[in-house]
């Protein structure tokens, strides 16, 4: 009997350290969340999703009011969370509260960032174009700037970035004695700009274009300074863990965002008319039939999230002072799913630009 319990005593002590050195085993391999996350598990319960009330989301507006991305998702339920701009979503993405995000592309870098590369992955296009640096009519140069309050979303949002770096490039130094840069919500900016307490702003569609429809003109086309004119407005991004355990459901919230983009691109009146719907839906209030004419004409709607152009984007955020080094972005593109997506519609593939390779 004290042989045997001897002998259950060992087995015990052998058996618990083996759990201890597999349990070193995975949080050594592993490191991160991310890379601790278990294959694939099938289709998720639910899918939390988040976009913007803005035009330059409107693959997502559409998406959720054409019941695209429920249907495809089949019997993951659709969770759907609005946000004003790309800081806050970054937040709900890493503090795992939401699963995707349509998104501008200054806000991903920044949660790729701040995440050392392990939380989230850039997994499509969605929408090109559609900032502009619009002003009063008074103001035709960049030096006219100077003394003047420039209004731009959010600290670090892609408008922010692409302001800051052209006030930079331009000379303009941000404070009294250049340009003031000021962080309002969009609603704020068009009122401060009507009553004349900001000179213009660097914003997203619709909102330069409600701007123009108040009297301001256009300074600046993001698009004239980048080739081919195109840059990403928005991408859809998801968090890494959930992408290696529902490959199935990103495949579907793709397929979703294809069909969205397919039908703004084939039907733009009733596109237009949907995403309007959608935005007094969400804000309350719908877009005049001028400002929403001329909100779609500076956009272009794709699921190629231009791979190519974020290298010079991260180098931008450093030129802004967003961030204080440039982001290494290996492995931050990962168009595997979309690719799949878009082979078996007959569609070509999108290029990762070599960012869907993590550093060995």
């Amino acid at each position: 009997m004290v042989r045997r319990t001897r002998t259950l005593r060992v087995l015990a002590a052998v058996l618990v350290a083996a759990a201890v050195v597999a349990g070193c085993s995975r949080a050594d391999s592993g490191g991160a969340q991310s890379s601790s996350a278990p294959a694939n598990q099938g289709p998720a319960a639910e899918l939390r999703l988040g976009y913007f009330p803005n035009i330059t989301h409107a693959p997502a507006l559409i998406g959720v009011d054409k019941g695209y991305f429920t249907s495809q998702l089949g019997g993951t339920k659709l969770i759907t969370q609005q946000f004003n701009a790309g800081g806050d979503e970054v937040n709900a993405l890493l503090g795992g509260s939401l699963d995707a995000g349509f998104i501008g592309s200054s806000p991903a870098i920044n949660a790729f960032a701040k995440s050392k590369g392990e939380a989230i992955r850039v997994i499509s296009g969605s929408t090109s174009g559609g900032a502009q640096l619009v002003v009063r009519p008074d103001i035709s140069s960049p030096e006219q700037l100077k003394g003047q309050t420039i209004a731009t979303p959010q600290l670090g949002n892609t408008q922010d970035v692409a302001l800051k770096k052209w006030l930079k490039e331009h000379n303009l130094p941000q404070d009294a004695s250049g340009v003031t840069v000021q962080n309002l919500d969009n609603p704020r900016t068009l009122d401060l700009f009507k009553t004349g307490q900001v000179a213009g702003g660097w914003l997203p569609e619709p909102w330069s274009s409600r701007l123009v429809d108040a009297g301001a003109k256009v300074l600046v086309d993001e698009k004239s300074l980048w080739p081919n004119g195109q840059f990403p407005t928005t991408v859809l991004i998801v968090r890494t863990d959930y992408l290696r355990q529902h490959p199935d459901t990103v495949d579907a919230l793709l397929r979703g965002t294809q069909q969205a983009v397919d039908f703004a691109n084939a039907n733009p009146a009733e596109a237009k008319t949907v995403t309007n719907n959608a935005i007094k839906q969400l804000t309350g209030a719908s877009l005049a039939p001028p400002v929403l004419d001329r909100a779609f004409s500076e956009l272009s709607f794709g699921v190629d999230p231009l791979a190519a152009t974020f290298p010079q984007l991260s180098k931008d955020s450093v030129t802004a002072g967003a961030t204080p080094t440039e982001t290494q972005l290996d492995g931050f593109i990962d168009v595997t799913e979309l690719n799949k997506v878009l082979q078996a519609a007959g569609k070509p593939a999108v290029d990762a630009a070599g960012l869907d390779k993590a550093q060995r």
